[in-house]
């Protein structure tokens, strides 16, 4: 499973990435640091920063060595520096 998911988002399929691991969740299958981790991988591509950052503190949960730390800590760092007032100009 996790190999098929990085396999799409490789591909830049990130749409059929989250349907395979939306079906995945919703037949209940075991979500692991890993599959949290990919799943916001894809949402970050399609740039749904909060549900990213949603899934990587999933994955920090389960597992507090998870690469979805750095990942968690490089998108706070992202939007911390999006200045909105700038947006509009």
């Amino acid at each position: 499973m996790k190999d098929r998911i990085q396999a799409l988002l490789d591909a830049h399929e990130v749409d059929e990435a989250i349907a395979l691991l939306d079906g995945y969740r919703a037949g209940g299958g075991p979500m692991d640091d890993t599959l949290y981790y990919l799943q916001g991988n894809a949402w970050r591509k399609k740039g749904n920063w909060q549900m990213a950052m949603n899934n990587y503190l999933a994955a920090v949960n389960l597992n507090p060595d998870s690469p979805a730390k750095q990942a968690l800590e490089i998108a706070g760092d992202i939007l911390a520096f999006y200045n909105k007032d700038m947006y509009n100009q």
